[in-house]
């Protein structure tokens, strides 16, 4: 019988490199960033090298520097429009999101009439405070006539 080997090397075969990039790599965006800024505060040429690796790498537009290995079932986000195999689960499933559904529609719609009445009523404010003011014309009328 023979002993199964890893594919990865292990740790003591990897460079220092390598084992600093996996660190990082395991505590995230945040971590690549503090080590650039660190990498400028000491020694500036260093954050320089970070910074452009980062982008080389592509580091810096991942949602997260170990986003392929994160959450494997955040991938299948349309898992719940499939059938679970239970009738009775599915046709609550479907009335339920039937139901959400036109909720969400009518709630919308009331938003919607609710937004046209508040439109309405401070057209209609400014309109009456409009009616109310004096015009410039008849103040500057006024203002002739008391002068003389």
């Amino acid at each position: 019988m023979t002993a199964m080997t890893s594919p990865t090397p292990g740790h003591s075969q990897q460079g220092w490199f390598t084992r600093s990039e996996a660190w990082l790599d395991e505590k995230g965006k945040g971590a690549w960033i503090a080590a650039m800024v660190l990498g400028f505060v000491f020694f500036w040429p260093i954050g320089l090298a970070l910074l452009f690796y980062m982008i080389w790498s592509k580091r810096m537009f991942n949602k997260s520097c170990r986003s392929q290995n994160r959450k494997p079932w955040a991938k299948h986000g349309m898992a719940a429009m499939k059938p679970s195999g239970n009738s009775a689960f599915d046709a609550y499933k479907e009335d339920t999101l039937r139901r959400l559904e036109q909720e969400q529609s009518d709630f919308e719609s009331f938003m919607q009439r609710l937004r046209e009445a508040k439109d309405k009523a401070e057209f209609d404010q400014f309109m009456d405070e409009r009616s109310t003011m004096p015009s410039p014309e008849a103040s500057d009328e006024e203002s002739a006539e008391k002068s003389h």
